[in-house]
């Protein structure tokens, strides 16, 4: 957004300097992208008389003139310019001046043995245009001595700002004015349209074919019009913002759509067919647009046609056959609202980009239409000449009306400001948001027409984005209660907070980033990725299979409440959530050994699920093997057993710290598992971690797998996180180990477990390791008796042991033992 400094002070009552103007601006939200003051860069040049102007003595195209500066002195200057003349007005720079055009800075010296104290200049030497033939001619009556930028209208400097895409307002000179005034940079001057004398009615009506485009449109006819250049003044305020001035009639037009931001159109009556114009879809045609183009209406678009077609994009563009020219006698001026929605997709579709779509699609003052109709017909009369008729109008203004509460806590609190309550009431009232109610908590504002950025849920159009984003009712009906909740006060408080200047709002520092980085994954969320790591380095192949399968199967693995059944499966064979991950990998290793691939090692680590209540879904790793093991020059293959599922389990427990000497087994496995042949895993008495073993042959069978197919099954949520302890330097002993033997002979009933941690808590300090290495039953032991051997190992770490020391150790292992379980000695 453009505009000029003197352009801003028709709006704007103030003594501030630029400077000033320039830093409030950025501080209350509408940043200042640059400043052109080609004032400052011509501020030494001055209007001159040419005393006299005689022929250069020693050259033929120079000329010797006495300048009079306006100062009361007189200098000589050479100048090789051939309109210098006695008697004329030119543009004299003084010795010390830097030309812009030239890029030189004056000094006083000779030129062919004759002073020269300064320079008579070119347009182009100023920098102001491509002429160069002669030096500036000003009019008799330019006042001499006075600065030439000045006399020329050229000290005014153009603001350029950049403006949120919220703030339609600010894309109008008073709209600037209005926030300038709010922070106390002056007084907003009051704006009224002058009357109209209206007579007759138009002879162009409004016909709305689609309000759902344009809600509300106005227009009138001006008749008797004499079209012809603008005036100086709104020639310089067009070219200032980089607008070429093209006649009045559409000059007045971009006047107001930069002076109010209220976008108008003017069409040639005289060029309109028949005596109607109407806002409907585009049926496909195509016109050439007044940028140069033709544009193609398709029926998602709005135009304004007559009864030969469309002659315009609504909103966008305007259409060449009903443009005014300098034989245009009588013109009609539109002056409509536009959904601003349908104006930016249009916008997109077509790419053309114009003054009147950034502000449409923005959203423009809903209540300016009658003002800014009368004041562009006010200007139109008065440059042009003619007599107005009625307005003629189609739709019915919007009801707009909205109010806003803000409470003064949530503007300390959330605002992080020390504003006062007094304060923030006259800022909201200076930006024009008038006080409905007010408490000692709160205060509540009507919020103005040409702020549609403030409580924008409840302006007509709140609603655009389940109209054209597709979203379902219900969903638009909870985005926009939610919008109405909270948007208002939050837009109450940048309100206040920006006027009273972004820069005093204190800094806070985000949280310093740490050397090291945070883990990406939580402790459990890395316990499953090294569990998976683990049982891939022991050979398996990952499967992710779907979480459901049929009730029948699901029924073999566990129990398939009705409540975990699926009410729309994406298959009649697909209708029950999984009671364990075994089920499905029991099934992809089926289908695996159907097609030939007998020997099978999968995993799978997912979601095993009991109910549906939030605590009703556990995270398990289960594992499957099948057929043979691999070859391998180490060792023969053999068929798969339960103690390879169980090497798998106990591989993923202690990667996952769990203490295995606190590992038991008991003999209590699900009824999928073989019974004689699966085990339980347990951590204490009461934390069961899973199960392994072959599966159950009927099982086997009725899923075809391979029979003797061994799994296990993790529970992962029950492993306990490990705790954190200081490293302690390793225990090195300096004296050898020692092993001794022993050979027990126990009921069958007895487990080797038993044993184990009987003989390992016998002498804790000594004891480093206890090891089964044998068991034996069958002849020249009793019926129903095993023997169990185990290796002990002995470290000791004061000094070394002694024969009587040993024996004494001995002794209490095999005491232990036989307390624990009944074993004796084997002799």
């Amino acid at each position: 957004m453009k505009f000029t400094l003197s352009w801003l002070k028709t709006h704007l009552d103030t003594d501030a300097s630029l400077d000033a103007i320039a830093e409030t601006l950025s501080a209350i939200g509408l940043e200042v992208e640059s400043i052109a003051d080609r004032g400052a860069s011509l501020a030494p040049f001055r209007i001159a008389r040419v005393i006299e102007a005689t022929q250069h003595p020693n050259a033929d195209r120079l000329r010797v003139c006495r300048v009079d500066p306006g100062d009361g002195t007189e200098v000589s200057v050479v100048c090789g310019a051939p309109n210098a003349r006695t008697g004329m007005r030119a543009v004299f720079a003084p010795p010390g001046s830097f030309v812009p055009g030239t890029g030189i800075t004056l000094k006083v010296g000779e030129i062919r043995g004759v002073p020269s104290a300064g320079m008579l200049v070119s347009e182009r030497e100023l920098g102001l245009g491509d002429s160069h033939d002669g030096i500036i001619d000003l009019p008799d009556d330019a006042p001499v001595g006075t600065p030439y930028a000045r006399w020329a209208g050229l000290d005014d400097p153009v603001i350029e700002i950049g403006v949120t895409p919220n703030r339609g307002d600010a894309f109008a000179v008073r709209g600037v004015a209005r926030d300038l005034a709010a922070a106390g940079l002056g007084t907003l001057k009051p704006w009224a349209p002058p009357p109209i004398a209206a007579a007759g009615a138009s002879s162009i009506a409004w016909q709305n074919a689609y309000p759902e485009a344009c809600p509300w449109v106005l227009g009138r006819t001006v008749r008797g019009v004499r079209n012809g250049e603008s005036p100086d003044w709104l020639k310089r305020r067009l070219e200032s913002v980089g607008l070429r001035p093209i006649n009045a009639l559409v000059d007045i037009t971009n006047f107001f759509t930069l002076d109010l931001g209220r976008p108008l159109h003017v069409f040639d009556v005289g060029k309109i067919a028949g005596d109607a114009l109407t806002l409907r879809r585009g049926a496909g045609e195509s016109f050439r647009g007044l940028h140069g183009r033709d544009v193609t209406a398709t029926a998602d678009d709005c135009v304004i046609a007559d009864a030969a077609g469309a002659q315009s994009l609504a909103g966008i563009v305007g259409g060449e056959a009903t443009g005014c020219d300098e034989t245009t006698r009588d013109v009609f001026i539109e002056c409509a609202l536009f959904d601003r929605v349908r104006i930016a997709l249009t916008g997109q579709r077509t790419g053309i980009h114009s003054d009147a779509r950034q502000r449409f699609e923005r959203g423009i003052d809903f209540a300016l239409l009658p003002a800014a109709l009368d004041a562009a017909t006010a200007m139109v009369i008065e440059l042009c000449g003619g007599a107005a008729s009625e307005i003629t109008e189609a739709g019915a203004k919007p009801d707009w009306h909205r109010t806003a509460t803000m409470r003064f806590e949530r503007l300390a609190s959330f605002g992080h400001s020390t504003i006062t309550p007094d304060r923030a009431a006259d800022i909201l009232d200076r930006l024009g948001f008038a006080g409905v109610a007010r408490d000692a908590a709160s205060i509540t504002v009507a919020v103005p027409s040409w702020r549609n950025d403030i409580a924008a849920a409840d302006l007509p159009g709140g609603s655009a984005l389940d109209q054209h984003g597709g979203l379902a009712a219900a969903t638009a009906e909870a985005a926009r209660l939610g919008a109405r909740t909270i948007e208002p006060e939050v837009d109450l408080i940048e309100e206040v907070l920006r006027i009273d200047g972004l820069d005093r709002i204190e800094p806070v520092s985000l949280p310093g980033a740490a050397p090291v980085p945070s883990a990406s994954l939580t402790p459990r969320q890395a316990r499953t990725v090294r569990a998976r790591r683990v049982l891939a380095a022991r050979g398996m192949a990952e499967c992710v299979t779907f979480s459901f399968l049929d009730r029948a199967t699901a029924g073999r693995f566990g129990a398939t409440p009705a409540t975990l059944a699926l009410k729309n499966p994406i298959a009649a064979d697909l209708d029950q959530m999984r009671p364990t991950p075994l089920a499905t990998i029991a099934l992809a290793a089926a289908r695996n050994a159907a097609r030939g691939h007998g020997d099978i090692a999968l995993f799978e680590i997912g979601p095993a699920y009991r109910d549906v209540s939030p605590d009703g879904q556990d995270l398990v790793a289960a594992g499957l093997r099948a057929g043979r093991t691999p070859l391998s020059w180490v060792e023969p293959a053999r068929p798969a057993d339960l103690w390879d599922a169980k090497a798998d389990a106990i591989a993923v427990l202690g990667e996952l710290g769990v203490p295995l000497d606190a590992v038991t087994v008991t003999a209590d496995a699900p009824a999928h598992y073989h019974p004689g042949r699966s085990g339980t895993l347990r951590q204490g008495p009461k934390t069961r971690l899973g199960w392994f073993g072959a599966l159950h042959p009927s099982l086997c069978a009725a899923l075809d797998l391979p029979e003797g197919s061994v799994a296990f099954e993790l529970d992962l949520g029950a492993i306990a996180d490990p705790k954190r302890r200081r490293k302690a330097a390793p225990s090195l002993p300096q004296f050898q180990p020692l092993r001794r033997d022993f050979a027990f002979i126990a009921d069958a009933t007895v487990t080797a477990e038993a044993v184990l941690r009987a003989a390992k808590g016998a002498e804790r300090t000594l004891i480093a390791n206890v090891a089964l290495f044998d068991r034996y039953a069958g002849e020249k032991l009793p019926e129903g008796k095993v023997s169990l051997a185990v290796a002990v190992t002995l470290q000791p770490r004061e000094t070394s042991l002694t024969d009587a020391e040993i024996e004494a150790v001995s002794a209490k292992i095999v005491a232990a033992v036989a307390k624990a379980t009944g074993a004796t000695l084997r002799g």
